[in-house]
């Protein structure tokens, strides 16, 4: 529409004036006016109509329906100032309106001005009035805001730090039980004493000395209940009933805080229970009832006292059980609540230091398994008191070494057993050792006084060269003892299990075998050397049963010896009895046999002789061996006595044939009435061995 508008605007001449108004020049003078309507008609024919203020205008035009006439285009700017004339006259009749209303909220304010200055003077007044009285409300509610902090704090410090008066007749009653109203009064009394040092670091020092003071006497009365309670239940407490009560244990836990009374409790237990311990071992003994109310019928130990061995071993086995039974019961009370009562203990040492001891220091590193170790001693004390006594009045009683020995070796064993249980520190050790010590000791004094009064039986050997009486009875006594020693040794470690025995043997055998080497001095050859073999081969026999006990290799060298001694004598026999002794001790070389070329005769004897005693000399030579017990032995002796017998016969039967055959050389072969030695001596090396074989 705009562009049409211009386009009318320019191509549609009104009243003929469009021509002069495109025309550059007019005359007369009419150029400057052409000239400005053509720049004004340039600058907006050059105008760009994209500028949104002529947009505007357009639009404005656009909605007021207009048509392009001239007389339009003439009212236009008259049309547009009456509108704004309108326009501004309306403009002035609504700002009289607001004008009229400003007035009236100008009243209004001013009233309102009014009446806020009075209200302002009636609240001038009214504060001065009641001033006063909302100091003295700010002030009262200040001191009540401080009382009720008071107030809380105290009941605070009642329901921390004070206790009750049925709290404290719980805690300090002996009518009340021990039960866990006590251990929880007792812990909170515990706290308030702790807490009640805080309060002496701040200002209220007074107030923390008398809370201090106050839950100490708390504390030691209640401390004394609790002890006096444990005392009441431990004259009452069953170590047989497995279900030990649980209080005991926690009571004795919180008693370690206070360390003397828990030590005296400890004290006061051990001694029952000593009491009561000696009273059962005693109706062990004698079968006299504890309780006559509830007898126990048991087979009483002295009535094994004819066997004492039997009648040690079933003391001993009675301790060993009574010994098991109390720490298994006593394990519930200390080694279940050990680290507890160790803490307790440190606990009541720390709080109370101006009363420790050495005692106190000794406890300070409390151990529950040595506690208990050192409880048990205590209580077995009766027991083994008696045990001691009755065991010496054995020992004394009996002079058997046999029986010394056994119950050396049987208090011995029993001593290994309770060294596990209670350690090697042990009272229960301390008490049985020296008991072994006594019964070896008795041991070797019998052993001793029997060795002296053999020595007159040691003097005189028996007549079959057999091992004499008291020898047979010493390995016969030493296989007892082999025995119990076996059946009692706690190692199995060879060497150490013969080096335990070693000294057994020197009192159990090496006397005996002294005595057998006093009878051999005193024999001849072959007899010195049969006894010696004889003995030395039962004692050999003897000892190999038990390993800790062999000396196969020492008496071996004794007896090779001796076997070596017998050998030469069965030997010097053998040629003796064959009558070859003085051949071989009188001839060694051909030039000893010269004389027999002369007199043949000694040589044809002895080689008669020889004929003689080849055929039985076996025979002979074991009829000579017969007291030696060894068979073997004596087999092995003639073989090597026969051995050595062969080589001399063949040293002998070279010298005769070295002498014929010097013989021959010097007169000639043949020769007629010549003696030769080789027809005297017929006799071969060969038929020589298969007749001694």
């Amino acid at each position: 529409m705009t562009t049409s508008y211009f386009t009318e605007r320019v191509s549609s001449p009104v009243n003929g004036d469009a021509g002069s108004l495109l025309s550059p020049t007019t005359p007369g003078g009419a150029g400057p006016k052409s000239n400005a309507l053509q720049n004004r008609v340039t600058s907006v024919l050059s105008a760009s109509y994209a500028d949104l203020e002529i947009r505007d205008a357009l639009s404005m035009l656009d909605e007021r329906g207009l048509q392009n006439t001239a007389e339009t285009r003439r009212n236009l700017r008259l049309d547009v100032q009456q509108e704004l004339i309108e326009c501004n006259g309306e403009i002035v009749q609504d700002f009289g309106k607001v004008a009229d209303q400003l007035k009236r909220i100008g009243t209004a304010i001013e009233n309102l001005n009014n009446s806020c200055k009075e209200i302002r003077m009636h609240v001038d007044a009214a504060s001065r009035e009641s001033g006063p009285m909302l100091d003295d409300a700010t002030n009262i509610l200040s001191e009540k805001r401080h009382v009720e902090t008071k107030q809380q704090v105290l009941d605070a410090f009642k329901a921390h730090f004070v206790v009750s008066d049925s709290d404290l007749a719980t805690l300090t009653s002996t009518a009340e039980p021990v039960n866990d109203d006590f251990f929880r009064i007792l812990t909170r009394v515990k706290k308030i004493h702790q807490d009640s040092e805080v309060l002496l670091g701040a200002e209220s020092q007074r107030l923390g000395l008398e809370i201090l003071e106050q839950s100490s006497r708390q504390l030691n009365a209640a401390f004394q209940k609790l002890y006096r309670w444990i005392q009441r239940e431990f004259k009452s407490l069953d170590l047989e009933n497995p279900q030990i009560s649980a209080s005991i244990r926690r009571a004795l836990r919180v008693l370690a805080e206070r360390p003397t009374l828990f030590q005296n409790c400890l004290d006061f237990f051990a001694e029952a229970r000593e009491n009561i311990l000696s009273n059962n071992f005693y109706a062990a003994l004698t079968g006299a009832p504890v309780d006559p109310d509830h007898p126990v019928m048991g087979k009483a130990i002295e009535l094994s006292a004819h066997d004492p061995l039997r009648y040690i071993s079933d003391m001993l086995a009675w301790a060993h059980s009574a010994t098991v039974s109390e720490r298994e019961a006593l394990e519930v009370l200390f080694i279940s609540e050990g680290d507890e009562i160790a803490k307790s203990i440190q606990a009541g040492i720390e709080s109370e230091p101006w009363s420790r001891t050495d005692d106190a220091d000794k406890m300070q590193t409390f151990n529950g398994r040595q506690a208990l170790n050192q409880l048990v001693d205590r209580d077995l004390t009766g027991v083994l008191r008696q045990l001691k006594q009755r065991t010496e009045q054995v020992i004394q009683s009996h002079e058997d070494a046999t029986l010394s020995y056994k119950i050396a070796n049987l208090v011995l064993f029993y001593c290994n057993i309770f060294s596990s249980l209670t350690g090697e520190k042990s009272s229960i050790l301390e008490t049985l050792r020296p008991l072994s010590d006594t019964a070896m000791r008795s041991f070797k004094s019998t052993m001793r006084d029997h060795v002296a009064n053999l020595q007159a039986d040691a003097a005189i050997g028996s007549d079959d060269l057999a091992p004499p009486e008291f020898l047979v009875e010493a390995l016969e006594t030493l296989q007892v003892l082999m025995k119990s020693y076996d059946t009692s040794a706690i190692t199995n470690d060879r060497a150490k299990r013969a080096e335990g025995f070693q000294p057994i043997l020197q009192d159990a055998l090496d006397p005996y075998l002294a005595g057998c080497e006093n009878i051999t001095r005193r024999l001849r050859t072959p007899q010195k050397h049969i006894f010696a073999l004889n003995c030395l081969l039962a004692t050999k026999d003897t000892l190999r049963k038990y390993s800790f006990a062999d000396r196969s290799e020492e008496l071996e060298s004794r007896i090779s010896e001796h076997e070596k001694e017998l050998t030469d004598a069965t030997h010097a026999w053998l040629l003796r009895e064959s009558g070859m002794a003085s051949l071989v001790s009188n001839i060694s070389t051909p030039d000893d046999l010269a004389s027999s070329y002369k007199d043949p005769k000694q040589l044809y004897t002895i080689a008669q002789q020889l004929d003689a005693f080849l055929p039985t000399a076996t025979d002979d030579a074991r009829e000579f061996l017969t007291q030696l017990e060894d068979r073997a032995l004596g087999r092995r002796v003639i073989e090597q006595a026969a051995e050595r017998f062969c080589e001399d016969f063949e040293e002998v039967e070279g010298l005769v044939l070295k002498a014929d055959e010097m013989k021959e050389r010097a007169v000639g072969e043949g020769e007629e009435g010549e003696v030769w030695l080789r027809e005297v001596w017929v006799r071969t090396s060969g038929e020589i061995r298969v007749l001694l074989s």
